[in-house]
């Protein structure tokens, strides 16, 4: 049992002068660094590792982190596809798959700058100065075989 009267943010406050919040800023980004979801290649060497801890040898390690990681992998897969067939038999607009492969994903983020790519007068300029230099050289009859 304590002997001091009153909450514990209210005495911090008296000693930092009124400045103690009651939620620190730090705890905001403690927060954020706890919701971050590892890659699947760093969740495959932690279970490799926990199984070496228990162990296993590291080839049996491997196999069995890689079988449970393809099934895990299948069972995303079958309920995406539940997911979709259930919002079929709806008449909705199935959602986007929440687990794209890797691939995928990185094709998205890129996809802007390839259809920026065709668009931009910049590359449209020196597209035009290859082909010109294209012409001049077949003009020319300096055209190597191309290798």
């Amino acid at each position: 049992m304590s002997f001091v009267k009153g909450d514990l943010l209210t005495k911090t406050r008296k000693l930092v002068n009124g400045l103690a919040k009651p939620q620190p800023v730090w705890l905001k980004a403690m927060e954020q660094i706890s919701a971050y979801d590892p890659p699947p290649a760093r969740l495959f060497g932690l279970r490799v590792l926990e199984l070496k801890e228990l162990g296993v040898t590291e080839e049996e390690a491997v196999a069995v982190a890689d079988m449970e990681y393809r099934m895990e992998k299948k069972e995303k897969k079958k309920a995406y596809a539940r997911l979709k067939q259930i919002a079929r038999l709806q008449g909705k607009k199935p959602s986007p798959n929440p687990y794209p492969s890797a691939i995928k994903e990185r094709q998205a983020l890129e996809r802007k700058f390839v259809r920026e790519r065709f668009s931009s007068p910049e590359i449209w300029k020196i597209v035009e100065k290859i082909k010109e230099e294209r012409r001049a050289e077949r003009f020319n009859g300096t055209v190597s075989g191309g290798f």
